[in-house]
């Protein structure tokens, strides 16, 4: 028997596992993602960019880094929105994804070298902790909810023999922290302490901004859930053939923010705020960038790209479920 977070890290990073290879996401894929939807979420986080240079925190000669890029395209969208907006800051700052397998970092490179050919130039690093800057902007989409977790009910912590789920483990680390953050039951994240530090001892000044679903308090129940084709399981669902699923399919759960702002302010790095997406978009400044398009395409064009950024921030959409936190090292 193994511990859940042993499963869960083997069911989405083994070496057959669900991320260890390149997946489509989106219409063809098993989810959809902010930046599948529309390449108006990059351009928005591009215009962030450029605010932080014009306001003096990020250099101009700083690092964006985007880690669990995947495909590249959301790294990829704000270069181009970058360069349609402040083109010469392309010439100065350094552009980085953090990537542990070597396929998609193969696809990520061919993916920039189609789009931009010489002129960007991408640095791939597998982890945090090879990559050593003064001053950076690192970004991340829907990160926090694939780390492995802990599955925890009253008092117990959950062990796996062959997908089947027996809670029979007394683990004080568990519990200390299903009980820090009110949890008779449901996930505990493995991994956000070490992830913290590691970020906070990459970088002397930095700007972290991230996107997941989930609520800044813990939720009172399981929300563990696999993803297929756009179909939703959850993972206790009577019947459910584990072990057909398993590997072949995405498996996540809600992030519970809280646990993310106190990792990150253990390891020195300053919580700035949590917003709705559609909060944060809207005030980065999306709406901008959609009358920019309008004096300069067809209507039909830009009536294609309205309805794409209504799901981003749209409350019935992706706007009020998913949040944005930021933090800050300086």
């Amino acid at each position: 028997m193994s511990k859940f977070s042993t499963y869960m890290t083997d069911w989405l990073y083994g070496e057959d596992g669900y991320y260890s290879t390149y997946k489509n996401i989106g219409k063809d894929g098993d989810f959809y993602t902010a930046v599948s939807t529309s390449k108006f979420f990059g351009g928005t986080i591009a215009k962030h960019i450029i605010s932080l240079v014009d306001e003096g925190f990020l250099k101009k000669g700083g690092t964006i880094c985007e880690i669990g890029a995947h495909h590249g395209y959301f790294l990829a969208d704000v270069i181009e929105f970058i360069y349609t907006l402040r083109p010469k800051l392309l010439e100065s700052l350094k552009f980085v994804i953090i990537e542990r397998f070597d396929d998609l970092q193969e696809f990520q490179r061919d993916y920039f070298a189609e789009s931009f050919g010489d002129v960007v130039k991408l640095t791939h690093y597998k982890s945090l902790s090879e990559l050593k800057c003064d001053n950076a902007f690192f970004i991340a989409n829907e990160i926090f909810d694939a780390f492995p977790c802990e599955l925890y009910y009253k008092g117990k912590t959950a062990q796996v023999d062959g997908h089947k789920i027996e809670f029979d483990v007394d683990d004080k680390w568990v519990k200390e922290k299903a009980d820090k953050y009110h949890k008779d039951r449901g996930e505990i994240a493995v991994g956000y302490e070490e992830f913290a530090k590691e970020m906070a001892s990459t970088c002397r000044v930095f700007e972290f901004m991230t996107f997941d679903y989930g609520e800044m308090k813990a939720r009172p129940d399981f929300s563990l859930r696999i993803y297929s084709k756009h179909k939703v399981f959850p993972f206790f669902e009577e019947g459910l053939k584990r072990e057909e699923l398993f590997a072949k399919s995405d498996i996540t759960y809600d992030v519970t923010f809280e646990h993310v702002k106190d990792a990150y302010e253990e390891a020195g790095v300053e919580f700035i705020e949590i917003k709705a997406q559609m909060v944060a978009l809207v005030d980065m400044g999306i709406l901008d960038l959609l009358e920019m398009l309008k004096e300069n395409v067809q209507e039909k064009i830009y009536d294609q790209e309205l309805q794409k950024v209504k799901t981003l921030i749209m409350p019935n959409m992706l706007g009020e479920r998913f949040k944005m936190l930021r933090f800050r090292k300086n």
